[in-house]
C-alpha cells in the first residue's frame, strides 16, 4: 500500500514565504542605497535585522505553526511602525526618511494587511499544522 500523496501547499503559504523572504534580501540590499559605502558596522546591522524574516520565511516553509505566530506579530508591528512614520511625516515631523525606509513601506504595508487577516485565519491553521518541537 502506497502513502497518501501529501497535500500540495496552499498558494498564501508560498506568498508569505516570498514576502519574508524579499523582506530578508531587502533589508540588506537597501543598506547600499542609505550610503554608497556602507561601513562593516552597517552591513553588519542589516545582516541582523535581516534574521527574523529569514528565519519567519523558512519556518513557514516547513509549516511550522509557531512561525505562524511569529508572522503575525511581523505583520501587526510593521503595520503599527509604518502608521507612526507615516503620522509623523503628515504631522511635518523635522525628520528625513531614509530611502530604505521608504522602499520598505511600500513592500511592507500592503503585504501585511493582506497577510494579516489570512494569518488569523483557519485556513492558516490548517495549512501550517507543525508542531516547533516533537512530531
Amino acid at each position: 500500500m502506497e502513502p497518501a500523496p501529501a497535500s500540495p501547499r496552499p498558494r498564501a503559504v508560498d506568498l508569505a514565504v516570498t514576502f519574508f523572504g524579499v523582506s530578508a534580501a531587502l533589508e540588506v540590499a537597501l543598506v547600499f542605497a542609505d550610503a554608497p559605502r556602507p561601513t562593516l558596522v552597517a552591513i553588519w546591522e542589516a545582516l541582523g535585522r535581516a534574521l527574523l524574516p529569514a528565519l519567519v520565511a523558512a519556518g513557514l516553509w516547513r509549516g511550522f505553526s509557531f512561525c505562524r505566530t511569529l508572522a503575525l506579530v511581523y505583520a501587526v508591528a510593521a503595520l503599527v511602525t509604518y502608521a507612526v512614520v507615516l503620522a509623523m511625516a503628515l504631522g511635518g515631523a523635522p525628520v528625513r526618511f531614509p530611502p530604505s525606509v521608504i522602499v520598505q513601506s511600500l513592500l511592507q504595508v500592503p503585504s501585511c494587511a493582506v497577510l494579516v487577516p489570512w494569518l488569523r485565519s483557519p485556513a492558516a491553521a490548517r495549512a501550517l499544522p507543525r508542531p516547533l518541537l516533537g512530531r
